[in-house]
């Protein structure tokens, strides 16, 4: 059994690596006793153990003991109101705060469904839910705390769902997916991944000191500047040694990650919907339930901690059908084109990429109504078929004729101000009362908590992929929110118009996804924008950033892989020079840089000689070798791109890719040596020229790179293992 239930009043969850344990103390506080290494079967609630802290004041059941303040003590779910002067995980617009205590439990088999919410799926190997039930009697809110445990995965899976039992309404103005809390005793690192658009998923590492660090967005998207997923590590964690734990929102709107350290030395990671501007209204016997939070802890180092994210991600969160469907080598015509084009140009793109073996192209934006600039037509979702000189199914036809799938752009969430949908539905975008509407891109966007937008956006698009043989889908996102008012809520239900939103995108992607379920949909919000496990749920793959630059792209693919596995990662090759940073590279560059992906070009084939076609056939036709193996492998980082190289591995039982850029070539020095990693050690492994190694040499002398020339010099390594009599 995952959950056991100690003395009636300490729960204890163990994965395959981990115990987690809580108790229901004698003040019916849910108190946080342990998450690390398993115990031997050891309660470990001799840790609490506390003196009394000047100014730490102590709850009116304690009486006199003023040892007992929850201003000191490990807790499992925090509340405003208590006396506890760190982050918390919940609270009311109430001046009486909200003071939850345990009322009793219940332990399911299976995990209960969360309606209109992205979430962990029930696949493969069963999974457990302990749900710990929680009343505050004088405001009559409820809380249930949801536990769901994949032994597995090593992962917990965390939120909690609120339910006002009062006769009035009530406002929640803080609802965290989770709440842990780490003991004292060491300094702790926080991990988090920041940015910009172009450069997101910057591998970001810090010492915590006492006072709180957070990471969030307040942009109604996850956003490029910060990502939903977090890390606590001790004070030497390496790759490879020390213990770290990953916290992963499954969530895309706004959020929040705090991370606190107090005055005693202990740590406090919340995680959950951003409370800026956050206020829910539950009128008397609604509820409330907060997204997922995934938790996964590692006491072998940021390696494993990875290998468990990728292997959850991969069995229950993207979309099971796309599991072990092969993926396509695409052509994208942005760059190739942008919003100049006709019929003749995109025959002849596909055309020429049919010839040099790419599986499907992708039209790009400006297929419909007056889309010529991104400054109209957005929301016209109506077929040009003047600038296709005819319908989009026959264009299609061609497309296929040549040999191509074929896959469309679309953005479904926004609105041109010059387009025939905002003049007849000006109400249908968020804009605040009287004020002027805060534009991107010279867009708005649109009112996704209204039902009458989902719907109509939902017509409009299943008629597009049922009335044309469309296999592709990037559905993309190019700008953040603002405007946080909506004609379709009351004035007391303002605050929910984020979460709201969110709910509205994922439902019509709930119902597209259904409509058409063989349509390969891709992520997309100018480029990482949206790059979170809330969006896996529905798209398998999402645009990693817009900067395809290929030195660029190994340090945002570095900081991704600590959460997400390469094949969620949309990455191609692309022009040069570059269209972002104008550095010139040569096409096996580009290839090394996007190979550890879903793979694609970015570029115009009318720009490309022979030779460059004839390469560009090698390299998807090493790529489709290669992808069961990117696929389904384990990711290994084998440097920090800081130390002048950007290296990976991916190993199955059969062969082992060892790849990457090294970014200078120095002059008289020896070849670079990387030690490999997660080998059979006994086993023996064949390179391409027939030297053998063994995995155990491997791991410990390392592997002799090739000798490179140049600046961003690509490494491609194919090791087979031999078989055994």
């Amino acid at each position: 059994m995952a959950i056991q239930v100690i003395r009636d009043r300490i729960f204890q969850i163990e994965t395959e690596h981990t115990c987690y344990q809580i108790q229901a103390d004698r003040h019916n506080i849910l108190s946080h006793l342990w998450y690390g290494p398993k115990t031997g079967g050891q309660v470990m609630d001799y840790l609490q153990d506390y003196p009394d802290v000047g100014f730490a004041g102590s709850i009116a059941d304690a009486g006199n003991d003023r040892t007992y303040s929850l201003d000191t003590r490990l807790q499992e779910y925090p509340c405003e109101g208590t006396g506890d002067y760190r982050i918390s995980a919940a609270g009311l617009e109430d001046s009486r705060g909200l003071d939850l205590r345990y009322e009793g439990y219940e332990i399911l088999e299976g995990r209960p469904v969360l309606e209109g919410l992205p979430q962990i799926r029930e696949a493969g190997n069963p999974l457990q839910t302990l749900v710990l039930h929680l009343a505050d009697k004088v405001t009559e809110v409820t809380c249930d705390l949801f536990y769901v445990v994949d032994e597995e995965n090593d992962a917990i899976i965390r939120s909690a769902r609120f339910e006002n039992r009062s006769g009035r309404p009530v406002w929640l103005d803080r609802t965290a997916s989770l709440s842990l809390d780490v003991h004292h005793g060491e300094p702790v690192g926080l991990i988090t991944f920041t940015g910009k658009h172009n450069k997101e998923r910057q591998f970001t590492r810090r010492r915590l000191e006492q006072g709180i660090v957070s990471a969030g967005s307040t942009r109604g998207t996850s956003s490029h500047q910060q990502n939903p997923a977090v890390i606590l590590t001790g004070p030497d964690t390496t790759e490879t040694a020390g213990w770290a734990v990953g916290a992963m929102l499954v969530y895309s709107g706004s959020f929040r990650a705090d991370a606190e350290m107090d005055q005693l030395g202990q740590t406090r990671l919340v995680m959950g919907i951003n409370p800026y501007g956050f206020r829910w209204k539950l009128n008397p016997g609604e509820s409330f339930q907060t997204p997922e939070a995934v938790l996964i802890r590692s006491d072998e180092g940021l390696e494993v901690l990875s290998l468990r994210f990728h292997r959850l991600i991969r069995q229950r969160l993207i979309p099971p059908r796309f599991r072990n469907r092969p993926r396509p080598v695409l052509i994208n015509t942005w760059e190739a084109a942008y919003f100049n084009f006709d019929r003749k140009t995109i025959l002849d793109i596909a055309r020429q990429s049919a010839d040099m073996d790419i599986d499907l192209l992708v039209l790009d934006d400006g297929w419909f109504g007056s889309r010529n600039s991104d400054n109209a037509g957005l929301g016209d979702w109506e077929v040009n078929e003047k600038k296709l000189e005819g319908s989009l199914q026959s264009l299609i036809e061609e497309v296929n004729a040549a040999g191509l799938d074929f896959g469309i752009w679309i953005e479904p969430e926004m609105v041109n101000e010059d387009s025939n949908l905002y003049r007849t539905h000006p109400d249908w975008v968020l804009k605040a009362p009287g004020r002027g509407p805060v534009r991107g891109r010279n867009q708005l966007v649109l009112d996704m908590t209204n039902p009458e937008v989902v719907d109509h956006l939902f017509q409009v698009f299943s008629k597009l992929l049922t009335d044309n043989h469309i296999t592709y889908v990037k559905w993309d996102m190019n700008r953040s929110l603002a405007d946080r008012h909506s004609d379709h809520l009351p004035e007391d239900r303002q605050g929910e118009v984020h979460h709201r939103y969110m709910l509205g995108v994922y439902d019509l992607l709930d119902r597209l996804t259904k409509a058409v379920p063989d349509v390969l949909f891709e992520g997309c919000s100018g480029g990482g924008g949206r790059f979170d496990a809330g969006m896996l749920y529905y798209t398998p793959q999402i645009w990693c950033s817009d900067d395809t630059d290929p030195h660029e792209r190994t340090l945002i693919q570095y900081g991704t892989s600590f959460f997400y596995p390469p094949d969620t990662v949309g990455s191609h090759v692309s022009a040069s020079p570059n269209h972002q940073t104008g550095r010139r590279t040569s096409l096996d560059t580009r290839a090394a840089a996007a190979m550890p992906g879903t793979f694609g070009y970015e570029l115009d084939p009318e720009t490309l000689d022979d030779l460059e076609r004839e390469e560009i056939r090698g390299m998807n036709q090493l790529y489709r070798d290669l992808q069961p193996l990117i696929f389904h492998g384990r990711y290994y980082r084998l440097t920090n791109p800081g130390q002048g190289m950007a290296l990976w591995q991916i190993a199955d039982d059969d062969r082992v890719l060892v790849q990457g850029l090294v970014y200078e070539t120095e002059p008289n020095a020896l070849r670079r040596r990387v030690r490999l990693r997660g080998l059979d050690p006994k086993a023996v492994y064949r390179d391409a020229d027939g030297m053998r190694r063994t995995g155990q040499a491997l791991m410990t002398g390392g592997l002799l790179l090739p000798l490179t020339s140049g600046t961003d010099a690509p490494v491609t390594v194919i090791l087979e293992r031999e078989k055994t009599q």
